[in-house]
């Protein structure tokens, strides 16, 4: 299946669907946009040219060109010669149960309906199709024009195979795709930030550390380590010779009194007010754009170096795709 997916459908083109539209055209796929918003071709259009400049670094698929977009305004036509459909719309669950019945009526049988969902449950998405084994969840990380990871599991009624041909699609096109096995509420990314951002929120609501200090605390100590590796396997050569099983042994113990110490605070508005201070603080006169802007050239290094690394990297996207 994922190498005959030759276009894809974009429907809902906000931020995350415009990343996803500039995505599939760097891979040399053509894009059938659709959004009911006024305004929402330009700003599409202008979204994936200003994306362009991050894709190109990182290298563009044969056959790639902005192009290859085409913006509808009926659902029916972006659906009509789908080979895959990636849903972007809101966050609201009467929302994407009436949209993902309307996809389903109007797309070819055989198509997989790919949520861009942050948190919902696919279960409650395809309940009112006619074709349900087919819907899944295909949550990015933000932003997907540049973030490899991609969420990828189904609902009550969703075939094996429609999850297997998603997971095939998103490694073809150069993603790194993880199977979310069980539903559950936010996913697994979602919740792992999740729980450091409590965390965070409760030691700054604490008095323990500034929004600065915290910050400080994970962009120059473990999150270094976690862009590389991920918490089992830093775990593991934390141990040394012993590895993973040696570490939880000695330090299983103490790991888990840490975890009963953790906190759970309230999100009052004097702890909003404290924190949204602190950034500010912490931004001084510097713009966020300028953050941006710096924050994806490291990231496309990072890319790099990873995707060149033996051990470390991930698979060469196909470029050919």
């Amino acid at each position: 299946m994922a190498h005959t997916v030759k276009r894809v459908a974009v429907v809902a083109t906000g931020t995350i669907g415009a990343s996803w539209a500039a995505y599939f055209l760097a891979r040399g796929l053509d894009v059938e946009a659709i959004d009911p918003s006024p305004g929402a071709e330009q700003r599409l259009r202008d979204a994936v040219a200003s994306h362009w400049v991050a894709l190109a670094q990182q290298g563009l698929a044969s056959g790639a060109s902005q192009e290859r977009l085409h913006f509808h305004v009926r659902l029916e036509d972006a659906l009509a010669q789908a080979d895959f459909v990636q849903e972007n719309g809101p966050e609201r669950l009467d929302f994407k149960v009436d949209l993902f019945r309307r996809m389903d009526a109007a797309t070819p049988a055989h198509v997989v309906l790919a949520s861009s969902s942050s948190g919902l449950a696919v279960t409650d998405m395809q309940k009112d199709c006619t074709h349900p084994g087919r819907v899944v969840l295909g949550h990015p990380f933000n932003p997907p024009h540049m973030i490899p990871l991609v969420e990828v599991g189904g609902g009550e009624r969703t075939t094996p195979q429609a999850v297997d041909d998603a997971m095939a699609f998103y490694a073809h096109i150069g993603k790194r795709p993880i199977q979310v096995r069980r539903e559950i509420k936010g996913h697994i990314a979602n919740r792992l930030q999740a729980a450091l951002w409590r965390e965070a929120f409760h030691l700054v609501d604490q008095g323990v550390a500034t929004v600065e200090d915290i910050d400080t605390a994970i962009s120059q100590g473990p999150g270094l380590r976690w862009a590389l590796m991920g918490p089992f396997m830093n775990l593991h050569l934390s141990g040394g010779d012993g590895g993973i099983a040696h570490l939880l042994a000695h330090l299983g113990g103490p790991i888990e009194s840490w975890w009963q110490d953790l906190g759970s605070p309230s999100m009052t508005e004097a702890l909003q007010r404290r924190v949204t201070e602190g950034v500010a603080q912490a931004l001084g006169d510097r713009q966020a754009s300028d953050l941006v802007r710096a924050r994806d050239a490291l990231l496309i290094e990072l890319l790099r170096a990873k995707q060149a690394s033996g051990l470390l990297g991930q698979p060469d996207p196909d470029l050919d795709a």
